[in-house]
């Protein structure tokens, strides 16, 4: 029986809006009242995850930067994973030099340092998530992040390295140019590091222990729960790491091929509500028994 469900957010609990849609709440809210764990597992920095829940009145643990934070349903940090100091110096030296356009994610939030280009950054993600939309809206979409996301624009990334009380997190990288995206992606090969993608113009490096799936099993062991007892639902690459852990995976309508052949199970789109439509189905089986 499933016990724990863990949820992406951008392209999975999302929908077009950048909203959590009804229907997925009440199946969430429906799941915790018969006592299952709903946890949030994305690669969004957590402040980002914030304002979102805050926007409903869903409480649930977190799973942010793609594993690197996991936070209770109270906002207390349960664990972190940054990278180290002096790999995150290198990296960030590394991207300079290869003249690549990358954000930082910290544990006091995202910088970055080009708005316009930072803008069109989060206008492709949501783009590649919902590819439907027309550009008009992503930018109004993609403004309302960099307003209510702790997002800050600085001149340079320096001084995040040397202040001890920032965590590196994450970086992300962004290009529309798919072969010095490859190219990047070869070169940080020299460090021992996690990379991972949420869309076809991006990387996400983060420590090797930051990855879905191993901060997911972390979360579960911690509730007495096993991971043949959960349940992830995604569609993209960084949730992959899940899918290889769990009883159930289970890949979105809009998911790509290569990831719904990574899955047990495909459920209806973003837009056609298929976190409620997984959750329901585990609702069916629980009622019965």
């Amino acid at each position: 029986m499933i016990k724990c469900i863990a949820s992406d957010m951008d392209g999975t609990l999302l929908n077009g809006k950048q909203m959590i849609s009804d229907e997925n709440l009440q199946a969430i809210k429906q799941a915790q009242a018969e006592g299952i764990e709903f946890v949030i597992a994305t690669g969004r920095a957590y402040q980002e995850v914030v304002y979102l829940l805050k926007e409903t009145d869903l409480v649930c643990p977190v799973i942010s930067t793609n594993g690197a934070e996991i936070t209770s349903a109270t906002g207390e940090k349960i664990a972190s994973f940054p990278l180290e100091i002096s790999d995150a110096k290198e990296i960030s030296d590394y991207l300079n030099h290869k003249g690549i356009y990358y954000e930082v994610y910290t544990n006091q939030g995202v910088y970055i340092k080009d708005y316009e280009q930072g803008l069109q950054l989060v206008m492709n993600i949501f783009a590649s998530a919902h590819p439907h939309f027309n550009k008009e809206q992503f930018l109004e979409e993609a403004k309302e992040r960099i307003r209510k996301g702790k997002i800050r624009i600085v001149d340079d990334y320096s001084p995040l390295f040397v202040d001890p009380s920032i965590e590196i997190l994450k970086f992300i990288v962004f290009s529309l140019d798919v072969e010095k995206l490859d190219q990047v992606d070869q070169g940080l090969k020299q460090w021992n590091i996690a990379v991972s993608s949420s869309g076809y113009d991006n990387l996400e490096i983060t420590n090797i222990k930051a990855q879905k799936g191993i901060a997911l099993e972390s979360f579960v062991q911690s509730k007495g729960i096993k991971l043949k007892e959960t349940l992830a639902i995604g569609d993209s690459y960084n949730d992959l790491s899940m899918f290889s852990k769990v009883g159930l995976a289970v890949a979105m309508g809009n998911a790509n091929a290569e990831v719904k052949g990574k899955c047990h199970q495909i459920t209806g789109t973003n837009e056609e509500n298929g976190v409620a439509m997984a959750i329901q189905q585990v609702l069916q089986v629980v009622n019965v028994k």
